[in-house]
């Protein structure tokens, strides 16, 4: 019988870590399946830019798996239960049930309400490309003048507040930080970060927390009101309650604990990959959720999966944290490295050229999930006949 490997969720890690898998393993020995809910591959760094009524094309799933061996299958992913090995799906076809012998989670996150009242009801968010085309809808509505909130000053809230102010300057955009605005990066990238805001006219809440969401407005914790005919919540992301539910070992976050090797630490044949794994980088911390860990984590569950099932030695991927690449509307952008301890380094590059740069980053992911079996070698590994106790192959 062919290895069953199944991967859930076709995002910026499963995707990749499908093709990955599918251009090494021999399909005389291998069964590939990849499960997501629709039938796209949605670059979520890119979907403020859909939000704000700009055009994306996006790729057919079915296309970018065409002719690799790889089968798709459109569905929801409702359960996984780790000691039988089944994962419980349903979709147009209603509901199944599929069997593996190597399990890679990549379901991603979903944004993070905090419990905050009024934020399921009222608020839109840029994490999904359904919950983005929601909110694209609701803008073309707000006429000259209106007022938009964004939530958050990480990463997906400055980049969805400078898009937004750059695209619609007939909007009044603010954005209301819990802290000091920029205060991770470098003192001559946050002042660049500061002259965008104002060259935007976007007028920054710092050291405000919100603590409810009402339809024309947000309640911040000292009591103000802070107007809004568009709240839009980017303040963290959840993880799905797929893996605590199925009895694999969870961390606080709901992510699946992994080792070195991104397997499961209770249930050896599973990997995760992506926001779902509690992954611990070179610096002895948490990967954060972020485009680049999703990078890092299926190389390195790729590489092991693959040694294991030919018997060959695990190798390890680095998983440190380089920088933040910070798109600040189409024409400028802040990237901004770190050092091992995540501390901001004095260097920056801001401007045209980091913009540039993110640009070319947007489309060189764009093009390896559109050719995922790129450089195919022209024979692929086969797998080893023995079997450990957990199933998994290993060298005879």
């Amino acid at each position: 019988m062919k290895h069953r490997i199944v991967v859930l969720g076709a995002g910026y890690a499963g995707a990749f870590a499908a093709g990955n898998l599918a251009r090494r393993l021999s399909p005389a020995d291998t069964e590939i399946t990849v499960v997501n809910a629709v039938p796209d591959f949605v670059e979520r760094m890119r979907l403020h830019q859909l939000a704000i009524g700009q055009d994306l094309a996006f790729r057919k799933l079915a296309d970018v798996f065409a002719d690799t061996g790889v089968r798709l299958r459109l569905a929801r992913v409702t359960g996984v239960d780790p000691e039988r090995r089944t994962v419980a799906v349903t979709g147009e076809d209603g509901d199944g049930e599929l069997a593996y012998d190597t399990l890679l989670y990549a379901l991603g996150s979903s944004v993070a309400h905090h419990g905050v009242p009024g934020v399921a009801e009222y608020a839109f968010d840029v994490v999904g490309r359904s919950s983005a085309l929601r909110l694209r809808e609701r803008l073309a509505d707000v006429g000259e003048g209106g007022t938009v909130l964004v939530v958050g000053e990480g990463l997906t809230g400055i980049e969805t507040a400078t898009e937004f102010a750059e695209s619609r300057p007939d909007l009044s955009v603010a954005l209301a930080a819990r802290g000091e605005l920029g205060a991770w990066l470098s003192p001559k990238a946050r002042r660049h970060l500061r002259r965008a805001f104002d060259r935007l006219d976007i007028t920054v809440h710092e050291h405000t927390g919100i603590e409810a969401v009402e339809p024309t407005r947000a309640i911040a914790a000292d009591g103000r009101s802070i107007p809004a005919d568009v709240t839009v919540w980017s303040a963290g992301f959840a993880v799905p309650s797929i893996a605590a539910a199925s009895g694999l070992e969870v961390a606080e976050t709901g992510q699946i604990v992994v080792d070195r090797t991104m397997r499961s630490v209770s249930h050896p044949d599973v990997y995760a990959a992506g926001d779902c794994a509690y992954a611990i980088g070179q610096n002895g911390r948490a990967l954060p959720m972020s485009c680049a860990s999703a990078g890092y984590t299926n190389m390195q569950a790729t590489a092991a999966i693959i040694a294991r099932l030919t018997g060959s030695k695990v190798p390890t991927t680095g998983l440190n944290y380089h920088g933040n690449h910070i798109s600040l509307g189409r024409r400028d952008a802040i990237f901004q490295m770190v050092d091992g301890d995540v501390r901001p380094k004095s260097w920056y590059l801001g401007g045209r050229t980091a913009a540039r740069l993110k640009s070319g980053v947007l489309r060189g992911a764009g093009w390896g999930i559109a050719h995922p079996t790129f450089g195919m070698p022209k024979r692929k590994r086969r797998l080893a006949t023995t079997p450990d106790r957990s199933g998994v192959r290993v060298a005879a």
